[in-house]
């Protein structure tokens, strides 16, 4: 596929290096050369320097025959002009557009053909606030996956010595829990990939992935951890975007206090939020911490766009006695620095868009995409098409589907159904199919999979 890739930010950066792994023909635009030229160097894509929204850079970059155009840069309307000018001048069939500006979101009658022609609106601010909101819905969890409309979740935890199930074969679990019916996704072992048998061993910090109804999540993660108490209060560190929704999601349920810095901001935050104290002040003052008794809070959140103040302020936070701390992360080298030891979890908004962008890149009737494990797997969603003649996939048992190796299908949603995925589950037309790919150079070959014969119609 042709894609022309608009900013080369790290969540342009990153969709690029994923989309050109997998032989797309990727262009990035951007007005910063440098930056052009050390991804030209280390990525099999092209580049375009100048403004990504006039029509001779973007017909120089290959607007004319470009089956997609994803505009990432930081600009909103940068973003929403481009889209236009690809639709009016080249007829681009595709335009995926990064807005973070929620007077423009909320306003539906912007976008469509006769607006500024946008197919697919993502908001990263809206998607890390949701992610980091299911963090904090499922204690002890490393990360949590929707699908199906939050009816199944893929869910990572770490293994602990005297889970249930840890030093036990995965098969055993059926006898610990009768009632509930899930299935072990894939297991992180030292970050080596081992797809899970029912002789597989699960050994203390193991990251297992599990799947199942989300009304049975937490009694699975019972079977690998002590369950961690509900959370109650909550610090935010950082009041901007992300810290705003993420306050608003949770303010109804939790203890909120969130810190700004900036005293104009704190005003429109007390003028915004409900219920959450908005103090002004640094993350990083041990006084103003100590002073909100940081020993009693449940779980701290730097959120601010700043990744040193977000670890530096994680790290104090825990050293006082916050309980669990958690840091958004923009830099990815960063991130496996930092992961698992003082700070608790490392947040990426680059892996968490990017799930979402990918979704609309996806051939096949692919409708949820997320990255895992820094892009190294992938979890997706894909709704079954055609009938059995004209389809790889349906009436035909999970264990004759001919998966690529490193491939397992979790479960499958039938109408309101949840079907944890076994060998002789049989995949029907319009079933949604929940897969789990530990090596993400795979994709093309699932893909194919749910590509219906062209016969069929």
């Amino acid at each position: 596929m042709k894609i022309i890739i608009l900013g080369a930010n790290p969540v342009g950066s990153a969709l690029a290096e994923t989309l050109s792994k997998e032989k797309n023909d990727i262009t990035i635009v951007d007005e910063d050369g440098e930056r052009l030229r050390e991804l030209n160097d280390r990525l099999d894509v092209k580049v375009t320097e100048g403004e990504p929204s006039l029509p001779d850079v973007l017909e120089s970059a290959g607007a004319i025959d470009a089956e997609m155009l994803i505009a990432v840069t930081d600009s909103d309307e940068v973003n929403m002009v481009a889209c236009r000018v690809a639709y009016a001048l080249f007829q681009v069939p595709k335009k995926i557009c990064r807005i973070r500006s929620s007077s423009y979101t909320d306003n539906n009658k912007l976008f469509g053909k006769e607006g500024i022609a946008v197919d697919v609106m993502i908001s990263p601010e809206k998607i890390v606030s949701d992610y980091v909101t299911r963090l904090i819905d499922l204690p002890g969890s490393l990360q949590v996956l929707d699908f199906a409309d939050g009816r199944v979740q893929l869910v990572a935890v770490k293994a602990f010595y005297g889970g249930p199930l840890v030093g036990q074969e995965i098969r055993l679990i059926r006898q610990h829990m009768p009632s509930i019916d899930t299935r072990v996704a894939a297991i992180f072992r030292k970050d080596r990939a081992i797809m899970p048998e029912g002789s597989t061993v699960i050994e203390a910090d193991d990251v297992v992935f599990f799947v199942a109804a989300q009304e049975n999540i937490r009694s699975c993660m019972g079977e690998l951890r002590r369950l961690d108490r509900p959370y109650r209060r909550l610090m935010i560190a950082g009041g901007g975007k992300i810290g705003f929704r993420f306050a608003q999601n949770i303010e109804d349920r939790y203890q909120v206090k969130i810190i700004e810095q900036d005293t104009k901001r704190c005003t429109y935050l007390s003028e915004h939020l409900n219920k959450a104290i908005v103090l002004n002040g640094e993350a990083s003052q041990k006084e103003l911490l100590l002073e909100e008794n940081i020993e009693d809070t449940d779980v701290f959140l730097a959120l601010t766009n700043d990744d040193e103040a977000n670890i530096m302020s994680s790290l104090l936070a825990k050293r006082l006695g916050a309980k669990k701390v958690m840091a958004l992360i923009n830099n990815p080298a960063y991130v496996d620095l930092v992961q698992g030891g003082e700070i608790d979890i490392a947040i990426s908004p680059q892996l968490a868009t990017i799930g979402s962008l990918l979704a609309h890149v996806r051939r096949g009737d692919v409708v949820n995409v997320h990255s895992l494990r820094r892009g190294a797997a992938e979890a997706m969603e894909a709704i079954a098409h055609g009938d059995r003649s004209h389809s790889k996939v349906i009436g035909r048992a999970v264990q004759d589907v001919d998966l690529p190796e490193g491939t397992t299908i979790g479960a499958i949603v039938r109408d309101d159904e949840v079907l944890i995925a076994h060998d002789d589950t049989v995949i029907e037309q319009n079933d949604h199919v929940i897969l789990f790919l530990v090596n993400s150079k795979q994709i093309p070959a699932v893909e194919r999979l749910f590509e219906v014969d062209p016969t069929f119609f």
